[in-house]
């Protein structure tokens, strides 16, 4: 059981609060309810791009690190298609620091020429690195407009196109910011050996006076319904042929959404998963195969992907890989095999939550899909799941139709 408290400022700033008597640290965790899916179509990146922006100082610090270092502590952050998250870990008696820095680049965020060139520049690198030069960089650019045609989930967090943050002017990034960056969109949560009350006057002390904001309405086109097998095939300087399964999946706050991940772990967790004892260890048709979910808010994706064996040609890894689908889909699971994918998860879940960071991070993020306790109540779905749920959420999703297949082939 993982305790918490929760209060809000009168600016619309909810604050979580998690007391660990174990740890001489604190961690200061900001999760802000914006992502790639929040942005224009012709103006993608922004929130990959901000999540950058946001170190290089405001008007009151030049350098958001220095402070934090000095005060023997480190931070970092993360954006997603749903949500840009940033964290400070250092001792607890320093806490302040982290509150002051956090609080006034919430506030006041340094907008110069200079910054938003030496951030652009950094991302415009890290585009074209990871996604541009690396061995299959480039295949969520692919998948993703493949698998989705109308949410905005068809783009990459990076973003779409690599001009659109080369193109990123002043006016766009202000504009961003103001929508985006202000208490009514944030949840903060501190943790560390402290007493809520002390907690509650320093976050009023350095987040009371920021102005309120209002929390932007998220108006997303929803996908339509996929009625047909997409496919498409690239040709890249690869190593090895490989595939990549995409198929539609419930939303982040239905139970379908439990069962779909369930679903992903018998198909291919592990070296006892379906997937890979067929394809993998007995007809060796693959180095490798896996399959996971994206996790998404909106509609997501179950994903098989793996790498063909040299001499494997993509239509008779297809034919056995719908083979393994069509019989799980026929025939109920045994309550032995689902009881062994649910104690991994739980270990998996409890593992997490054993650092202060992890708790803190999922506090926030539990708290955004509607309350911090489901960080304490999420087993209990996975224990209600049967073998029947699995095979209805098997047979309603694993469907050619649901299905977009990309082919990497090496050339």
């Amino acid at each position: 059981m993982i305790h918490f408290d929760r209060f809000k400022l009168d600016n619309g700033l909810t604050v979580l609060f998690h007391k660990d008597v174990t740890t001489p640290m604190a961690v200061v965790n900001v999760l802000y309810d914006v992502g790639a899916r929040d942005e224009a179509e012709e103006k993608t990146g922004f929130a990959h791009l901000f999540e950058h922006l946001m170190f290089g100082g405001s008007s009151n610090i030049p350098d958001f690190d220095s402070p934090l270092q000095m005060a023997g502590g480190e931070s970092n952050a993360f954006t997603s298609n749903d949500i840009t998250n940033y964290y400070d870990v250092l001792p607890a008696n320093n806490l302040e620091t982290a509150l002051w820095l956090e609080s006034d680049r919430m506030l006041s965020l340094s907008f110069t020429p200079k910054s938003l060139d030496v951030q652009r520049n950094v991302v415009i690198e890290e585009f074209k690195q990871r996604y541009l030069n690396q061995p299959y960089g480039d295949v969520w650019l692919k998948l993703r407009p493949l698998a989705y045609k109308v949410h905005p989930y068809k783009w990459a967090t990076i973003g779409k196109d690599i001009n659109h943050i080369e193109e990123a002017q002043m006016t766009d990034v202000k504009t961003f910011f103001k929508k985006y960056y202000n208490p009514s969109n944030a949840i903060l949560c501190i943790a560390g050996n402290f007493e809520l009350e002390s907690v509650k006057i320093l976050v009023e002390k350095y987040f009371a006076d920021i102005p309120s904001g209002i929390k932007p309405a998220r108006l997303l086109e929803a996908e339509p319904k996929q009625n047909e097998f997409r496919t498409q095939t690239i040709e890249r300087n690869v190593p090895a042929n490989a595939f990549y399964y995409a198929f539609k999946m419930p939303e982040r706050r239905s139970e379908g959404y439990y069962m779909a991940d369930l679903l992903s772990d018998i198909l291919g967790r592990d070296k006892s998963s379906r997937l890979y004892i067929s394809l993998k260890k007995e007809q060796q048709l693959c180095s490798e195969i896996n399959a996971y979910i994206t996790g998404s808010h909106d509609e997501g994706l179950l994903m098989v992907s793996g790498k063909l064996n040299p001499d494997v040609n993509f239509d008779d890894l297809d034919k056995a890989f719908w083979k393994v689908i069509e019989n799980l889909k026929a025939t109920s699971i045994l309550d032995s095999e689902l009881e062994r994918i649910k104690n991994k998860i739980r270990t998996s879940r409890e593992f997490e939550n054993q650092g202060i960071l992890n708790r803190a991070m999922n506090l926030c993020h539990f708290e955004l899909l509607g309350d911090a306790n489901g960080i304490n109540e999420e087993h209990k779905i996975y224990e209600a799941i049967n073998p029947n749920h699995i095979q209805e959420i098997a047979i309603q999703i694993l469907q050619a139709t649901n299905c977009s297949l990309l082919k990497v082939k090496a050339s």
